[in-house]
């Protein structure tokens, strides 16, 4: 299978020094893994992303010799690809809608860093049936994960 990394900002202002050192780790891997390097604009953020700072951006990352393969993905043109692997995961028994606010969050959060403890989702919505959502609430698509046992990742970077 061929290695396929990919950088992707967000087109809110120009790239920064940060940005570049991601892309420029993700170039090099993808080019010592003879694979391909990918640009994904990240313009989920409507009120401030602008076609300038996309430009700018690429513009830039060219500059530092980084250029990528094809030409760049834009997040927003995905959304109906991204709908239809939500519906299914949700289909599949794989995800489930979260209705809890953003303030309700924040609170977990708050009282986890309280007790000095690592936040953890509490899993409020996941196995609520459907007919006891709220209807005034847009949910959230969640992952279904296991509850029980652990989930092993192997990250190539630290082990």
């Amino acid at each position: 299978m061929k290695e396929r990394a990919r950088f992707a900002p967000s087109p809110t202002g120009p790239l920064h020094i940060g940005g570049v050192r991601t892309a420029l780790f993700n170039w090099l891997f993808s080019k010592n893994q003879k694979g391909t390097f990918h640009l994904r604009i990240e313009d989920t953020d409507k009120e401030r992303s602008k076609d300038e700072h996309r430009i700018q951006i690429i513009k830039s990352l060219k500059w530092t010799g980084i250029e990528h393969d094809g030409e760049e993905y834009i997040q927003s043109t995905k959304i109906d690809d991204h709908i239809k692997i939500a519906n299914n995961l949700l289909k599949n028994g794989n995800a489930y809608k979260c209705y809890c606010s953003g303030e309700e969050i924040e609170e977990q959060k708050k009282r986890a860093r309280q007790k000095k403890l690592p936040y953890i989702y509490n899993r409020k919505w996941r196995d609520i049936p459907e007919s006891e959502a709220p209807k005034d609430i847009k949910p959230v698509i969640r992952f279904k994960s296991k509850i029980e046992g652990s989930t092993i990742l192997k990250d190539l970077v630290q082990g």
